[in-house]
């Protein structure tokens, strides 16, 4: 990805946050140098790697399948910290392809927090990690529902899906409804290590630099 549509998508981020009224911390939106100038007093911030994610999966066309995360809370799957638990907040669009993926360890609740509808796409694992051809038990809002292989789930705004440890899902934004504002709580949350796609993929992005960045991703702060 080029650090100019890096840019553009954070700042049409940050006017998303704001029509939804959601409010991010006042580190977001901090300069490059200004991390620089932090890094020992923002060690907890940097070292769980809280704060902006931008990718495109490897895929070259970020409307297509690409994603924007924000992680507001981590820990360390080893609880150093004493943290056990994760939030994100995350901008699916129309169409936009979240590929298919599951954690090892990590459980999940993923919730339309507003804006448009989000359809999840899900299959249980196999021993060698392949797709299962079983139907899925899962829980919307704490209420069981069986779907097929491969079904999918609408969650309207306000709607929840608990997606436990190794099952695989898929998510995109309806269309002709919208982007929507994307909640998740879950355990402690590891991008370098819990996480397996089912295809090969980029998880964070190779990075043209055509221009200064606007904000460091979360996986720059120790590089700056």
């Amino acid at each position: 990805m080029k650090r100019s549509e890096i840019n553009t998508i954070l700042q049409e981020s940050l006017a998303f946050f704001e029509q939804s009224q959601f409010a991010l911390p006042r580190w977001a939106t901090w300069s490059p140098s200004a991390w620089k100038d932090n890094a020992q007093a923002h060690k907890e911030i940097i070292t769980n790697h809280l704060g902006w994610d931008i990718t495109d999966f490897g895929s070259n066309n970020f409307a297509q399948s690409g994603l924007v995360l924000f992680t507001l809370r981590n820990g360390k799957i080893d609880e150093s910290n004493g943290k056990v638990y994760a939030e994100k907040i995350m901008i699916v669009r129309e169409a936009q392809l979240t590929p298919t993926h599951f954690h090892w360890q990590k459980m999940e609740d993923i919730i339309n927090r507003g804006g448009g509808i989000l359809i999840v796409q899900l299959w249980n694992s196999l021993e060698n990690n392949q797709l299962a051809e079983t139907p899925v038990k899962v829980k919307i809002d704490g209420i069981e529902q069986t779907i097929p292989a491969g079904g999918t789930i609408e969650l309207h705004a306000g709607e929840s899906v608990c997606l436990p440890p190794r099952l695989y899902h898929q998510f995109w934004g309806k269309k002709g409804h919208g982007k929507v504002l994307v909640g998740e709580v879950s355990k402690v949350n590891d991008d370098f290590a819990d996480n397996y796609f089912y295809q090969s993929i980029g998880r964070f992005p190779e990075i043209e630099e055509d221009e200064p960045p606007l904000f460091l991703l979360c996986n720059e702060y120790e590089k700056n």
